[in-house]
């Protein structure tokens, strides 16, 4: 059984160092945005373009948009935008219905600065209000042999 706290992963009641890990990964959900800019596929499209250079990573692919259509469920329909970097992968899905979007940033790079990111997705889409996850990934990952 895993319990999470601030820093520590426990694991049968041993404190593991989180500061070994393999990656990390910011997610982002956004309210309030601006319908216009969700609503734009060049301007998404470019988005994840400049987050890829902001951040000083490398694509492995090009960015990748398709607009996925409502369905029955919850999900109004929006843009989806993908890119594949040589440290993992950016992906932002957008919903103008409900000025509302969802974000990754995920990479093998230790030290994100996830409220550096969350500000950028907040002004880039003139976001009222944001939600930030920051995880730390393969947190054993340096202990393989």
């Amino acid at each position: 059984m895993h319990c999470y706290t601030t820093g520590y992963t426990i694991m049968n009641n041993e404190p593991v160092d989180s500061a070994k890990h393999f990656g990390e990964h910011v997610t982002i959900d956004g309210y309030g945005g601006e319908f216009s800019k969700l609503n734009d596929k060049d301007f998404v499209f470019s988005f994840v373009n400049n987050m890829v250079e902001t951040l000083e990573m490398s694509k492995l692919s090009d960015t990748i948009i398709e607009w996925a259509d409502p369905n029955d469920k919850k999900d109004c329909g929006g843009w989806s935008a993908f890119v594949m970097i040589k440290e993992s992968h950016i992906s932002i899905h957008t919903f103008p219905e409900k000025n509302f979007l969802s974000a990754d940033v995920y990479t093998c790079r230790n030290g994100l600065d996830a409220q550096e990111i969350s500000q950028i997705f907040k002004d880039g889409f003139e976001l009222e209000e944001v939600e930030v996850n920051f995880i730390k990934r393969g947190k054993k990952f340096l202990d393989i042999k």
